[in-house]
């Protein structure tokens, strides 16, 4: 399996914030999550892939192309045309027409189709005659994702894609990120602020808080193999006491009703504690306990 992105120790400066040594990797077939709150660093890591800022250091590859600042710029330009990219807002002239835009895009990219194109403007719908601000948040978004797919890429990139959609738009998207999924030369980074959209479609998650990596996990062992445990001071102590939890792995959150400990497997979990209530996790409740629970 050969990686559509590989970034290593991908750092860059600003005042008053440091993006430091991140290391993300999107093999193909994957669907990679990329979480964390506003201001972490996800989109100065997006932006650095695309060459929208340049890092201190580190290395960026796509399929295996250095497309770093001093990379060879027909090799990074070839490399850039393997890949879609759909921002949070529609970046085409107000005043271009549907149809405009595909014949602009077309210009950008050597493996635009325009039969792939015209085949999703019937899938979401869209009306070539309309004009960008004519559009709807929703329809600005189908028309970005049938841009960036017209052109058959290898990579996708989706900065907050789904943001401010309603929950149709939002299932119409994801079903149409599945359907390029089912090709397994394909990969997709996906900054969303909506995990139960990462819940349906990604393959692993990875979460950046105050421009670091704060973990980097498969998505199946958050909601099918974590949990959160609820307890009172007396079984946390028990908990914390058992032996159960290597040093350091201890994680808690406690607020006025009890304490939360986050479980990394709660099947084994539940046969040494069976007293104790235990709920599946979810990205968002291990999320908030990996970067605001204590350790111990």
């Amino acid at each position: 399996m050969n990686d559509l992105l590989r970034i290593r120790s991908l750092s860059k400066h600003y005042e008053g914030f440091d993006l430091k040594n991140i290391d993300l990797t999107v093999p193909a077939g994957s669907v990679v999550g990329l979480v964390g709150s506003n201001g972490a660093g996800k989109t100065t890591t997006i932006k650095s892939v695309l060459g929208l800022v340049f890092p201190d250091a580190g290395s960026i590859e796509l399929s295996g192309t250095n497309v770093g600042e001093h990379a060879d710029a027909k090799a990074v330009k070839r490399a850039k045309q393997r890949v879609g990219v759909v921002f949070d807002t529609c970046s085409f002239p107000e005043e271009m027409t549907v149809e405009a835009v595909g014949r602009l895009m077309s210009y950008s990219y050597e493996t635009w189709s325009d039969a792939d194109f015209e085949q999703r403007l019937a899938q979401f719908e869209l009306p070539k005659d309309r004009t960008v601000k004519d559009l709807s948040r929703g329809m600005s978004m189908k028309l970005s994702l049938a841009c960036a797919l017209s052109h058959d890429p290898d990579l996708l990139i989706l900065d907050e894609a789904t943001a401010g959609l309603d929950p149709l738009a939002r299932d119409a998207a994801l079903e149409c990120l599945h359907g390029y999924m089912r090709d397994e030369r394909h990969g997709i980074l996906m900054s969303s602020h909506i995990t139960s959209d990462l819940e349906k479609i990604a393959d692993y998650v990875v979460c950046i808080d105050k421009g670091r990596i704060v973990f980097s996990v498969e998505k199946d062992a958050i909601t099918d193999l974590a949990g959160i445990a609820h307890c009172r001071a007396a079984e946390f102590e028990r908990i914390a006491a058992s032996g159960f939890f290597a040093p350091g792995e201890l994680r808690s959150l406690r607020h006025p009703y009890g304490i939360d400990v986050l479980v990394p497997d709660r099947f084994a979990f539940a046969e040494n504690f069976r007293d104790i209530a235990l709920d599946k996790a979810d990205i968002d409740s291990f999320m908030g306990l990996m970067l605001k629970g204590d350790v111990q």
